[in-house]
């Protein structure tokens, strides 16, 4: 019997930027607020929106899930794309961050799982489970082991 399948959710990965983005609205709107002038406001409904909008971005409901047959990356309920193991082009990996790129032959049926040296503006519960997967799951001749993905794909 195959062990249930994993699912590893997308998670902002700059939760502080946004929350100091918007503090400083908050803080600009009360500035704005005693002196009556427009131009703070307007900088406080920047900072408030452009934070409130990262952490509710629609990418939180993103999550990959693993089981034996396959990876599965879904949007809520929503399946964006299945890749079969057997269908995976390669997996360019770092053992030391726990990243690893993906590649399904085209980018919108391929994966970044991020770490140290791979920026994206997500992070992914259980990083090194998702790795971990991976790395089972892909055949030995399609796994590519590099220092760092940073210019590696």
């Amino acid at each position: 019997m195959s062990p249930a399948p994993r699912v590893h959710r997308f998670r902002p990965r700059y939760r502080g930027v946004a929350w100091i983005a918007i503090g400083a609205g908050l803080l600009l709107g009360a500035i704005g607020a005693a002196t009556a002038q427009g131009i703070w406001l307007a900088g406080a409904a920047i900072g408030i929106a452009l934070g409130a909008l990262y952490l509710g971005s629609p990418a939180w409901r993103l999550a990959v899930r693993v089981d034996d047959a396959a990876l599965e990356v879904t949007a809520g309920k929503a399946r964006r794309f299945r890749l079969a193991w057997g269908d995976v082009i390669r997996v360019v990996a770092s053992p030391s961050t726990h990243s690893c790129f993906v590649d399904g032959g085209t980018p919108a049926h391929s994966l970044l799982v991020p770490g140290d040296g791979a920026p994206a503006p997500y992070d992914v519960e259980d990083r090194a489970g998702l790795y971990a997967a991976i790395v089972a799951h892909v055949p030995a001749d399609r796994l590519v082991e590099v220092e760092t993905l940073e210019g590696a794909c």
